[in-house]
């Protein structure tokens, strides 16, 4: 006989991890299936460390999703007893009007954020791992950090468990077929029934979810870990995280020297690459490396140092680099959660209650209008026009 659930999670990544956790919290009879084990290497959320920021320079309407996933991640660590967001402060450098520059003071002023703008002396006097050009400022985030990926996925999955979800680990989902009175789901160990699902297996999502198929596209991203030419200015406390807007080159992002390896940087969405999920990760190659170490080499040369470590991972992509929170236009009873476009780890611990939200009410309070199916197909319609 086929055990009925009331909500069915697919893939346990960040965002379902959480959803699973907030699900089994509120008392809901949940089953969670992941195709690999927690926090596994083909997943967007592992690699030691994930940016958090306030001053969200990509839109202002993200920030009240950000203050309250603050809220959320103290709650877990408070479940867990232990750290998962560290503060180091964020430092987001370019020309007055870059993208990065002129974004984050338009969403720090909208939302009364505290924040500091540096010109390119201050910089160096407070934080001097860091060049600028003599046209550069930095506005510098100090609720800023950094979040420990592989800590938070497994904490919310222990959680879960604890709450009495049950975890299927090693078990890839084949079919999500909707009917009127709920969802089966089929991998090829077993057949299951739920009244709701929520579908959120990262690069995978356009497996399970046909609306996706032409957007949601995998790529591929590579960072890279070098031991500082000068240990004492790349310490957490005397360097902060960063975002660096370098104009047509796109933008970089690195964090002080957190682990053994050292400082990491790397280069939103890398080359762009688009990957098949079902493959294993292109390795690193001497084109990577040589961008990265470039980078490293002239904008903070203290902490070029040997390169320790360099690694690919995947984002999987919106053509808006939006995320996609929504019961899909096939059946109310699938919640879509994904693509997070490459961006959306700080916003895992928010994320997993509006997926319970939706799978349990049909919506949710969270302001996440901007991130449905019609935001995203009025997106497309703009750019073809």
């Amino acid at each position: 006989m086929t055990t009925q659930y009331d909500v069915a999670v697919v893939g346990l990544g960040a965002m379902g991890s959480a959803a699973v956790a907030f699900l089994a919290a509120r008392g809901v009879k949940v089953i969670g299936i992941d195709a690999y084990h927690p926090a596994h290497a083909l997943s967007s959320s592992h690699g030691d460390s994930r940016l958090i920021r306030l001053g969200y320079f990509e839109d202002p309407s993200y920030v009240p999703l950000l203050q309250r996933a603050y809220q959320n991640w103290r709650a877990l660590e408070a479940g867990l007893r232990t750290n998962v967001l560290e503060i180091t402060g964020v430092l987001q450098i370019g020309a007055p009007d870059s993208k990065i520059v002129s974004g984050t003071r338009a969403s720090c002023a909208m939302h009364g954020l505290a924040h500091e703008v540096l010109d390119r002396e201050e910089t160096a006097r407070r934080f001097p791992v860091f060049q600028l050009d003599q046209n550069e400022i930095a506005v510098l985030d100090p609720q800023g950090g950094y979040l420990r990926p592989e800590t938070a996925v497994m904490g919310y999955l222990k959680l879960a468990a604890e709450d009495g979800a049950v975890l299927h680990f090693g078990e890839r989902v084949t079919s999500i077929d909707p009917d009127d009175a709920g969802v089966t789901i089929r991998s090829a160990e077993g057949t299951y029934r739920s009244r709701k699902v929520i579908v959120a297996t990262g690069s995978w999502i356009a497996e399970l979810v046909p609306e996706l198929r032409e957007h949601a596209v995998p790529i591929r991203q590579v960072v890279a870990w070098y031991q500082p030419r000068d240990g004492f200015v790349t310490q957490p406390g005397r360097m902060p995280c960063f975002l660096r807007d370098e104009g047509d080159e796109g933008s970089y992002f690195g964090f002080p020297a957190i682990g053994v390896d050292g400082v990491k940087v790397g280069r939103h969405a890398h080359f762009r690459e688009p990957i098949d999920p079902n493959q294993p990760n292109p390795p690193v190659n001497d084109t990577d490396t040589a961008l990265l170490d470039g980078f490293i080499g002239r904008r903070l040369p203290a902490a070029a140092g040997t390169r320790a470590n360099a690694t690919t991972c995947r984002y999987t992509m919106l053509p808006s680099e939006d995320f996609l929170l929504d019961l899909a236009p096939s059946s109310s009873n699938i919640v879509v959660a994904s693509p997070c476009s490459g961006h959306g780890f700080k916003f895992t611990s928010v994320v997993g209650e509006i997926l319970a939200d939706l799978a349990l009410d049909g919506g949710s309070k969270l302001p996440i209008g901007a991130f449905s199916f019609d935001a995203m197909r009025r997106y497309l319609n703009g750019r073809a026009s």
